[in-house]
């Protein structure tokens, strides 16, 4: 049971439990399933306030229809590297992929994100990407879009082949930091015009003005810590270049 997939009943009590209000580890016991189960199937079907039973039952069909068929394409072992276990590194990515989903990344684009990430060279075309994920081209087409648009990835041509590659560059992480930093300011000026609007004296202003603070401070310190980490990281490239030979 615990292996199998949740039935429509479940759903069903997935979304009742939630309607009253219970934790996720209350509806897993309730179910007798792994609460990382129940909270896998409510994140990837709209989260605890948009979760609908019929829908995620409808998605969970049309999602095992698209792995049958790509089943059928001829899937793209990863390249061996020494001193590597692939199976580990694969279980790796999915968790990593997993937990990117669950903090509200699009599924397969934070597939797509660590099957680059996890690549020696950081890049692989459109068809790369399509064997080793075995999904659909207009999958990864809307997954690398997503991306572009982040600042996660680049497109550069192969000058071998002359087909497009998708990339991920080595500061993908500290430009994704950077981007969430542009974010918080932005909403932090809408929250800070909300507060005007309904004055400082009011309840519902200053908390308005209080959440405008905290974005602001929030994203002035994910700046300040990737500066620090830049002078850190070159200090220790300096160090390193006058302590070599030669």
């Amino acid at each position: 049971m615990p292996g199998a997939r949740l039935t429509q009943q479940e759903r069903h009590r997935i979304a009742t439990g939630l309607a009253e209000g219970w934790g996720y580890g209350e509806i897993a016991r309730q179910l007798g399933r792994p609460t990382s189960t129940v909270t896998r199937e409510i994140a990837r079907n709209g989260g605890p306030s948009g979760y609908r039973a019929d829908r995620a039952q409808r998605a969970t069909v049309q999602r095992s229809r698209r792995g049958r068929a790509a089943a059928g394409r001829e899937a793209v072992p990863e390249p061996a590297v020494p001193g590597r276990d692939t199976e580990e590194v694969r279980q790796f990515g999915d968790r990593l992929a997993e937990f990117l989903a669950l903090g509200g990344m699009p599924r397969m684009t934070a597939r797509v994100l660590v099957c680059l990430q996890l690549t020696e060279d950081g890049a692989l075309t459109a068809g790369e990407l399509v064997r080793r994920l075995r999904v659909s081209p207009a999958s990864v087409s809307k997954a690398v879009g997503y991306l572009e648009v982040q600042a996660l990835v680049r497109r550069e041509r192969d000058g071998r082949n002359r087909r497009e590659r998708y990339v991920i560059d080595d500061d993908v992480w500290h430009r994704a930091l950077l981007a969430s930093a542009e974010r918080n300011a932005v909403l932090a000026g809408i929250t800070r015009h909300g507060a005007e609007l309904l004055g400082p004296a009011t309840a519902a202003g200053a908390r308005m003005d209080g959440a405008a603070a905290l974005l602001d401070r929030i994203g002035q310190d994910i700046v300040r810590g990737i500066r620090q980490w830049h002078e850190e990281s070159w200090r220790g490239r300096e160090d390193a270049g006058a302590a070599s030979p030669g």
